[in-house]
């Protein structure tokens, strides 16, 4: 009795096992499925901009003509010192040169005529004027050079280690933008028709159907890649551009610090239909980004992801009992004897 009370406890204890393995996968299961359908609530639902919200786009002369005359209104700190440069030291240098040389011309034209100078001047050498028009030049690409290496060294600043990563693929004809942060998912925009640019409220030939959105005040490492041909990434308000060269990955640094839309275009001839593949970024604080992001079906960074709960373990199994060998032996005399 005692052996075949064993024999059954044996053969159940792994159907047992099984059926309690089985309900403790379920339950994982139903488990991931409530909480997928939580975090699928979670996901808020995202608006974009209005036209109300452009920041960086052309300026037309008949708005504003002196706005027309420099360069677009500047929206980072490399730009505004940039658009200072032009401003303040290479216009007013090249006014004052072309003014100079403008007036030396008709001075001579005056001073030296055929009618009033029958007999022309021989004069091959005049040391002061030499040494004056060698060092004043140098002096003015002196004063030039050092606010231009310094630009040249702020627009090319490696982006942190930590800064957020997006990748911009030049297609022909139209941009794809790769979150490569936040799950890897692209974003394809294509330039919109007239129609549905103006029925927006949007410039025409800028507007697209799906902007690269970033966030606010966030360094991020813009790479630009040529799936085809080379192609340019360039947004004027933004003071950044480069170039996306198939077969090769170009990086730079931007950091936008307003929230809006800022328009650019690609700016480098790639085809039949170049100038119909602009840019539209859109700029948002950084926790409307994230929900950007979730509505996108991308992730976090830095997230952690669920971990399921462990299936409970299997019980362990019950001690086998000693049964004397004179009892097995009793057992096996009497059925030897039936």
């Amino acid at each position: 009795m005692v052996i075949m009370a064993a024999a059954v406890s044996f053969l159940t204890a792994p159907v047992t096992g099984f059926a309690q393995e089985t309900e403790a996968v379920e339950a994982v299961a139903a488990d991931a499925a409530v909480e997928g359908a939580v975090v699928a609530d979670a996901a808020p639902a995202f608006e974009h901009y209005g036209a109300d919200m452009i920041v960086g786009q052309p300026v037309s002369a008949n708005e504003d003509m002196l706005a027309s005359m420099t360069f677009q209104p500047q929206h980072t700190a490399n730009g505004d010192y940039a658009l200072w440069m032009h401003d303040a030291i290479l216009m007013p240098v090249i006014t004052v040169i072309s003014l100079f040389v403008l007036g030396l011309l008709l001075w001579v034209v005056a001073r030296y005529r055929r009618s009033r100078n029958p007999v022309a001047s021989k004069t091959s050498h005049n040391t002061l004027i030499e040494i004056i028009w060698t060092v004043i030049p140098v002096i003015i690409l002196l004063v030039i050079a050092v606010p231009s290496i310094t630009l040249l060294a702020r627009q090319y600043q490696s982006p942190p280690e930590d800064a957020l990563t997006i990748k911009a693929n030049g297609y022909q004809w139209y941009w794809g933008y790769e979150y490569v942060d936040n799950g890897g998912f692209e974003v394809i925009s294509n330039m919109l028709s007239d129609e549905d640019a103006l029925s927006s409220g949007e410039p025409h030939q800028l507007a697209v159907d799906n902007r690269m959105v970033v966030p606010v005040g966030v360094p991020i490492r813009i790479q630009t890649f040529g799936k085809d041909v080379i192609h340019a990434f360039g947004v004027p308000s933004l003071w950044f551009k480069m170039d996306a060269v198939p077969g090769r990955i170009n990086e730079k640094m931007l950091q936008i610090d307003e929230p809006g839309i800022y328009y650019g275009q690609c700016m480098e001839l790639c085809g039949a239909r170049h100038g119909y593949m602009p840019i539209a970024i859109e700029a948002r604080p950084v926790a409307e980004y994230e929900a950007w992001v979730l509505s996108q079906g991308g992730t976090l960074p830095g997230a952690v992801a669920a971990v399921p709960a462990e299936p409970a373990a299997a019980p362990a199994p019950e001690a086998e009992v000693a049964v004397p060998a004179e009892e097995i032996a009793a057992a096996d005399a009497a059925q030897a004897q039936s």
